[in-house]
């Protein structure tokens, strides 16, 4: 094992955990923050353009959750694999891990890309455009497809850092990106008159960039892990491996694809002649709430090597101790985003559009999801220390609860009932009824898997 590696397993085996995790968590929030920034962006920039461009956003993203779904699900399992068995000091196992995602990952992208651009059409009718929203979805969606390999690669290279701990090299690349397309959105959009589809090429471009960066750093020897082709795997087992530790991931990414759709088809029906209007209002709503999730999935990528580390060296109670640390923070932070958006839902509605339905519907959405938004950061986390210790099966139930088991039946019966109201409800309940679905989880693992002797002195 280099000298590298061994420093870097007995810092995160040995720092204190609130400092450690801390020290994890900033740059990965930091990044979380930044992506999210600049989709919002393109909904920001875009939604000056008229109500069904800012529609059409909505409608692509839930193709963007599918292509996500793939490169998040690969990364998490590669995350998951490389930082346990650095913890248990196996540098070979968690290369030869890390080069199999990255070309498991080039080779799922041009996959999506091309089944993609073959059903565009149809695909943008099935995930909620209307004819008015239409030409828009195609426009913006056709770009977003063509960065799918440099999307599901950058996830990947990500993850890897993230795992052996060196979230500020995660955060360098993630972020270089991120600034470059909020820089070229209004660029492309006003000034080069290339409308939403110069939003869609300027978050491409960004993407490129970072995945640029992102190898760059590999190459310059500052990552444990190195990027040879040679130590691909040829072994199935390995990307089974990979795909089932990931499948969680793939699942609450994959549900989040048909749960976008759902509210879009639903916002559309419920809204009748102010269709677009609600598909509009439920987009921005929706980015507001991610803005707040994003934070809170920061802060457990920066709580997921740690647990993964600790786990894979024996040391049960730093393992409890760093999961009850960031929820204390993340609950923190989700209640503090809950008063501040409560309180102020008109206002965030109305800088990204002036049109008083839009506000209307989109307000109303917003104080339901601040009403559960304290529960997040519990549930959130249960389900990655599920999933970042490889329980695959407890997390993929865990992952497909807010946006598929719980979400599907709650958005298609409850508008039938109350109208426009279950569509703006649906998520918020989902959410309520995945955290209390998590306590027992919690309390099962805790009582089963982690109350158990360390296996070495715990020195945090």
């Amino acid at each position: 094992m280099s000298y590298s590696s061994a420093a870097q397993h007995r810092r995160m085996i040995e720092t204190p955990i609130p400092r450690l995790v801390s020290t994890l968590a900033v740059p990965t929030v930091i990044s979380q923050l930044i992506t999210v920034i600049y989709n919002t962006a393109d909904t920001y920039f875009v939604s000056h353009i008229d109500t069904s461009a800012s529609a059409a956003v909505g409608v692509a993203f839930a193709l963007q959750s599918f292509i996500q779904a793939f490169g998040f699900g690969l990364s998490m399992g590669c995350s998951s694999l490389v930082s346990r068995k650095l913890g248990e000091k196996d540098d070979a196992s968690a290369e030869t891990y890390a080069n199999s995602a990255v070309f498991a990952a080039i080779v799922m992208g041009f996959v999506l890309l091309g089944t993609g651009l073959s059903l565009l059409v149809p695909l943008m009718r099935l995930l909620g455009a209307t004819e008015t929203i239409l030409p828009y979805a195609c426009d913006y969606t056709r770009y977003i497809l063509l960065g799918a390999p440099i999307m599901c690669v950058s996830f990947v290279l990500n993850n890897i850092l993230r795992a052996e701990g060196e979230a500020n090299l995660s955060m360098i690349g993630l972020c270089s990106g991120g600034i470059i397309n909020i820089a070229l959105d209004p660029l492309f959009i006003f000034k080069l008159g290339l409308g939403i589809s110069g939003a869609a090429i300027a978050t491409v471009i960004s993407q490129t960039v970072s995945l640029i960066v992102l190898l760059a750093i590999f190459r310059s020897g500052r990552s444990i892990i190195k990027l040879r082709p040679k130590a691909v795997s040829r072994r199935i087992g390995d990307y089974w491996q990979l795909i089932k530790i990931g499948f969680p991931t793939i699942c609450r990414q994959g549900m989040a694809s048909v749960a976008s759709a759902l509210l879009n088809r639903g916002a559309a029906l419920c809204g009748g002649e102010y269709a677009d209007a609600s598909v509009a209002a439920v987009t921005i709503a929706n980015k507001v709430y991610m803005l707040v999730r994003s934070i809170i999935i920061g802060i457990g990528q920066g709580f997921q090597p740690v647990a993964g580390y600790n786990y894979g060296a024996r040391i049960m109670s730093r393992v409890k101790k760093a999961f009850w640390f960031s929820t204390a923070v993340g609950t923190a932070v989700a209640v503090t985003a809950a008063l501040t958006i409560g309180l102020n839902t008109e206002a965030v509605m109305l800088w990204f559009r002036d049109d008083p339905k839009v506000i209307e519907i989109g307000s109303l959405a917003l104080r339901f999801a601040c009403a559960v938004m304290p529960l997040m950061a519990y549930s959130t986390f249960v389900n990655q220390l599920y999933q970042c210790l490889g329980f695959s099966v407890c997390a993929s139930i865990l992952a497909s609860c807010r946006q598929g088991i719980f979400f599907i039946p709650i958005v298609l019966l409850l508008p039938k009932a109350i109208g426009l109201t279950g569509i703006q409800m649906a998520q918020p309940a989902a959410d309520l009824m995945t955290f209390i679905i998590s306590v027992p989880f919690q309390i099962f693992f805790f009582r089963r898997v982690l109350n158990k002797p360390d296996g070495m002195r715990e020195k945090g």
